[in-house]
């Protein structure tokens, strides 16, 4: 199964172009290659919760699109099987933060993606995500 593209639009742009969840809490695909993608958001007031910080549930979406866009970068639809995160610092309202996904490591259809989620330079989180491509009809592989 392959996602399918508008002219010009790589597999990235073409799943983050339909994805809707993201892109009305704001975020932008900012670069995008084989493997790997950055995506901004600003941390808004509806994102932050009783503490005064952002809520942890939105940084994990920032994280696990940028890790979307890096693991469907390839072409085949690609699905996360596990993701987990560490959350380092706070995030409060008004924060530009930036998730950088980078795949580690791509075997059979199973890869490993790490990304950071920053303010700046300094790190708000660490998110790890393991993905798995979709068989397509007729697919007899494992």
């Amino acid at each position: 199964m392959t996602q399918v593209q508008g002219p010009g639009m790589s597999p990235a742009e073409a799943m983050f172009a339909e994805d809707k969840a993201s892109r009305r809490l704001g975020m932008e695909l900012v670069e995008h290659g084989v493997g790997v993608a950055v995506l901004r958001m600003t941390v808004t007031e509806d994102m932050v919760n009783g503490h005064g910080i952002a809520h942890g549930g939105y940084l994990f979406l920032l994280a696990d699109t940028a890790f979307a866009c890096a693991c469907n970068s390839h072409g085949p639809v690609t699905v996360a099987a596990a993701a987990d995160i560490d959350f380092v610092a706070p995030a409060r309202e008004g924060d530009v933060l930036v998730a950088t996904a980078r795949e580690r490591t791509r075997y059979g259809r199973s890869g490993i993606y790490d990304v950071s989620v920053l303010r700046g330079d300094e790190v708000i989180a660490e998110f790890r995500g393991r993905s798995r491509v979709l068989r397509t009809v007729g697919d007899a592989r494992n």
